[in-house]
């Protein structure tokens, strides 16, 4: 008898067994088809992974699946193989993590086929004459369709005003036909003309950097360490252009999707190929619509965010990652994949090379480029030899702060402005202010759900909780001593914006956060503003510091650069080198010079001295040997279990219990493996839920990964891993 073993969406870390649906011959089943089966009490969607002929359940116990959804199989054996091989690596349940490669709208069913456009045409002996005189409405569509002998799109007809329903009587009459039409897309295959606009001059380094990408023949990693403004993407775009010629596809995926459209509409406007989107700002009808132009080797060119790394091609010829360091690409919750390392594996497995961009890149990655894993591709100066930014520390120590700007910054965005180009005020705050108090008493305002303050917005009036999400209206009066005196402490982007309102009346203020962002549209609008180069005042968080082309821009000012000084996580130093560098590098492109002003609390910090005077290589070169002498990642390898229950203290018993426990584990007294904690998590509260935390340390991976295999499978089995929500997260990008 043969057997179904299908993969489920489901935290069980195994594949289930069924028996094929009623009628259909398991021998014409592939791997990769979806059956509907029921699961429990509910039904679902289930994957083939392998037909066989033994289960360990006994057959009179085993379920048939209810119905066959594909003749073909969905997932390409090469996605497979890599949502397999990430579910391994990070110890994840394989069936959840299957599913997570395929689009939304196939996990929940539907056909595994293009979106069809209708097209109507006349019958062959359809005339006016057949249809009575008082049927307008059909007259007129009938006289359309004999107009359009070749047929028009039910799309066109609603576009022009008309009516559909009468095209169901014409049918009906037999006086028009509907078919199901496809259109290939235009240069889907071209190797030739497939440039719109002629690619621009490179410099030395630009060039330099090229040929190494386009002369390595197969797999490859390439680190493209590039400071802001020296033409990584016009790399990219050539690396690309040498690509197409040999009628293969290219992945690029990026940070945010915010900088996906302005990077789709760089791309389209200089190649003549199809260019696709993925991301979660779509439709599911549209992700799946391009997921399968890609699959096809239809879209030439696919750009999206993280998950897009799961997007199968018919041709794959390169992987290009931009802004490599930023930490999206690591999932933060469920199937907790990094996108860019699993670039990476993907380029092994199908021979293509692999671009890692950026001006900030990661320890790790500079790491590889030391030990000499990547290729290690330097872009030291800006394209058409603009000169990079000044840099001045401006120490606000016992300076009168207007909302958080200091009188001196004041002056120098006005003389900015006089000259008439742009400013960009970079506050990684969204809101009108972090917190609500009252002056009477020294209540905050806080969230009940989790250990953080509420912040205060305006536009609309709220209490918001940027954590769980929760909202309440704005108090009157003090809960706590029924006051008044209820004041907005600290400044964010909302609060900043009014008050650089009330200084510069005659210069818009352009706000961008995710609140001022949130409409359709809205981002690509305030960048057509930027673009059109009068000045103006861009406030935002880091949505600006990635990416962004401001040519205008001649100050970049940086309210607190102070965060991220004193943090507890390893990390943080890193991260706000990266930030820093980042949105001063949006300062000075093309003819205009750039000066970034960082107001800070600790002007003498060694950190913010090195980066001002030295830059980023200076940096990472002195965190890397601190890291080494602290024996930090990547000079060792960190997973964190995680656990959450709706107790206080029961997360950290349990994982102080699995940490007793993990000493019975055979081979393990003497495995290289250090733990640490168990420890409440920065954030012990959040969402309602107490949230604890254990380290695991190892100097290799082999051992890490040993004891995180019998680790899982121990808590899968467990009854007291079922009274809390437990996860393991591998090479964390938050630790403390």
């Amino acid at each position: 008898m043969k057997i179904l073993r299908l993969a489920i969406p489901s935290p069980l870390r195994r594949l289930f067994d069924y028996l094929p649906p009623e009628g259909i011959d398991p021998d014409s089943l592939q791997p990769g088809s979806r059956l509907k089966i029921s699961f429990g009490r509910r039904e679902t969607i289930g994957l083939l992974v392998e037909v066989s002929t033994h289960s360990e359940v006994p057959t009179a116990k085993l379920k048939p699946a209810k119905s066959l959804l594909d003749l073909q199989p969905v997932l390409p054996d090469t996605i497979a193989r890599l949502a397999r091989w990430a579910a391994n690596y990070y110890h994840h349940a394989e069936g959840d993590a299957l599913h997570q490669a395929l689009p939304v709208a196939l996990r929940h069913g539907e056909p595994c086929e293009y979106r069809h456009s209708w097209f109507w045409q006349a019958s062959p002996n359809a005339t006016l004459d057949t249809l009575a005189k008082n049927a307008h409405r059909q007259r007129e569509l009938l006289a359309v369709l004999l107009a359009h002998p070749q047929g028009i799109s039910q799309e066109a007809l609603r576009a022009e005003g008309y009516e559909l329903s009468p095209l169901k009587a014409l049918r009906e009459k037999q006086l028009a036909l509907r078919s199901q039409h496809n259109p290939q897309l235009h240069h889907a295959h071209a190797t030739v003309d497939i440039l719109r606009q002629p690619s621009l001059a490179l410099n030395d380094e630009q060039q330099t950097a090229l040929d190494s990408i386009r002369q390595e023949a197969g797999f490859s990693v390439s680190l493209l360490d590039g400071v802001t403004g020296s033409g990584k993407t016009e790399v990219y775009l050539q690396a690309i252009e040498h690509i197409l010629h040999k009628g293969l596809q290219a992945l690029i995926l990026v940070p945010e999707i915010g900088l996906t459209p302005q990077t789709i509409a760089r791309f389209k406007a200089r190649f003549n190929v199809p260019v696709v989107a993925l991301h979660s700002g779509l439709t599911d009808r549209q992700r799946l619509d391009g997921w399968l132009k890609a699959r096809d080797g239809q879209a030439r060119i696919i750009i999206g965010t993280r998950s897009a790394i799961f997007t199968p091609m018919a041709k794959p010829g390169i992987i290009i990652i931009d802004e490599e360091h930023d930490t999206s690409f690591k999932q933060q919750d469920g199937f907790r994949y990094s996108a860019r390392d699993l670039a990476v594996y993907r380029g092994r497995m199908e021979h293509i090379p692999v671009v890692l961009g950026s001006a900030t890149p990661a320890l790790e990655s500079l790491h590889n480029a030391l030990e000499g894993r990547y290729h290690w591709l330097k872009l030291t100066q800006r394209a058409g030899n603009s000169a990079p930014p000044s840099f001045e520390l401006l120490d606000i120590r016992q300076q009168t702060l207007s909302d958080g700007l200091s009188a001196i910054l004041i002056d120098k965005i006005r003389q900015h402005l006089q000259q008439q180009t742009q400013v960009l005020v970079f506050l990684n705050r969204r809101g009108f202010a972090p917190s609500l108090m009252c002056h009477a008493c020294g209540w905050i305002a806080d969230c009940r759900r989790c250990d953080a303050n509420l912040t205060l917005h305006r536009q609309p009036p709220r209490l918001h909780c940027h954590h769980c999400d929760q909202q309440h209206p704005i108090p009157q009066h003090c809960p706590q001593c029924n006051s008044t005196e209820l004041q907005p402490v600290g400044a964010g982007t909302e609060r900043t914006e009014q008050t650089l309102q009330a200084l510069f009346p005659k210069t818009p203020i352009l706000r961008v956060d995710r609140d001022s962002t949130q409409r359709k549209d809205a981002m690509q609008n305030i960048m057509h503003q930027v673009q059109q180069g009068d000045p103006c005042i861009l406030l935002g968080t880091q949505m600006l510091a990635k990416g962004h082309h401001f040519p205008r821009v001649t100050l970049v000012a940086i309210i607190n650069a102070d965060g991220g000084l004193f943090s507890a996580d390893f990390r943080g130093m890193e991260r706000t080198a990266q930030l820093i560098l980042q949105v001063a590098g949006r300062a000075g492109r093309a003819d205009h010079p750039g000066q970034v002003i960082m107001q800070t609390h600790h002007a003498d910090h060694p950190m913010l001295q090195s980066l001002v005077a030295q830059g980023y290589d200076a940096f990472a070169t002195l965190e890397l040997q601190q890291r080494h002498q602290a024996q930090l990642p990547p000079y060792c390898h960190y997973a964190l279990l995680r656990a959450e229950a709706t107790q206080r203290g029961r997360a950290e018993a349990f994982l102080a219990a699995v940490r007793q426990q993990f000493a019975s584990f055979p081979n393990t007294e003497t495995a290289p493996c250090q733990w640490l904690g168990p420890l409440p998590s920065p954030m012990e509260k959040r969402g309602g839920m107490f949230r604890a935390q254990l380290l695991l340390q190892a100097n290799q991976r082999k051992p890490l990964h040993q004891i995180l295999s019998q680790l899982s499978e121990y808590l899968e089995h467990h009854l007291e891993a079922r009274k809390v929500r437990w996860s393991i997260d591998v090479d964390p990008i938050d630790t403390f």
